[in-house]
């Protein structure tokens, strides 16, 4: 598998390369953003480790750039910055998961693993999901209510579409950190509060009936109220 390892920190970028290199992944690096993406758009890459503060061009907007030129590479994020709202920019701006400095190298290994199987399983079509005047087509990537088009993140498609497809079940922290994080959050964070509450924003503001609803103590659930 060919990583492209962007990081501008020389003794981080080594140990990396190093031991990525022993796991046989074969690694090109890059020590400041401008170099990173023109390798980025330039190459084909199976996965990208990508430091968010780098010189040049920062990592953020090389996960935008490289998102538009290649929308299906895994990005792994890697920063010290570990604040709900760091980790909430760089998911919105494309990445896949997010690791926080100082990490496990074991850690890093499982999570390459699990972007680069999400990518290789081909996904069976799957029909649209409805509930009430709300409709979330998984192929398309569209979502609309009462026909109106809604705009949701990647994070927050992904979202929604295990809630729909759990709909009239009440869905569990444990779950979501399990189905659509992949188990990358800590469970303390609250991560998956502010993503509920950006799609009660988009989905449920403004339009009746709500469908989105907390059971304090126990979860979610999508339902006609």
């Amino acid at each position: 598998m060919k990583i492209l390892l962007v990081e501008d920190e020389p003794s981080v970028a080594a140990f990396l390369h190093q031991g990525l290199t022993e796991q046989d992944y074969t690694v090109d690096l890059a020590a400041d953003g401008l170099i990173g993406l023109r390798r980025a758009q330039s190459a084909h890459y199976d996965c990208l480790i990508l430091d968010q503060m780098l010189p040049g061009l920062s990592g953020l907007e090389v996960c935008r750039q490289v998102r538009a030129h290649d929308p299906g590479v895994p990005i792994l994020m890697l920063t010290a910055l570990g604040e709900t709202d760091d980790k909430i920019r760089g998911l919105d701006a494309g990445a896949d998961d997010y690791l926080v400095k100082p990490f496990a190298f074991e850690e890093l290994l499982a999570r390459l693993r699990a972007l680069v199987r999400r990518r290789t399983e081909a996904p069976a079509p799957k029909a649209t999901l409805h509930l009430a005047d709300l409709s979330l087509d998984p192929g398309a990537k569209r979502v609309e209510r009462a026909g109106q088009a809604i705009q949701l993140t990647a994070r927050e498609f992904s979202l929604l579409e295990y809630l729909l497809r759990n709909q009239g079940r009440v869905v569990s922290r444990a779950d979501l950190l399990e189905h659509v994080w992949d188990m990358s959050f800590d469970t303390g964070s609250n991560v998956i509060d502010v993503y509920i509450n950006f799609l009660r924003k988009k989905v449920d503001k403004g339009f009746d009936p709500k469908l989105i609803h907390t059971l304090v103590g126990m979860g979610y659930v999508m339902k006609v109220d």
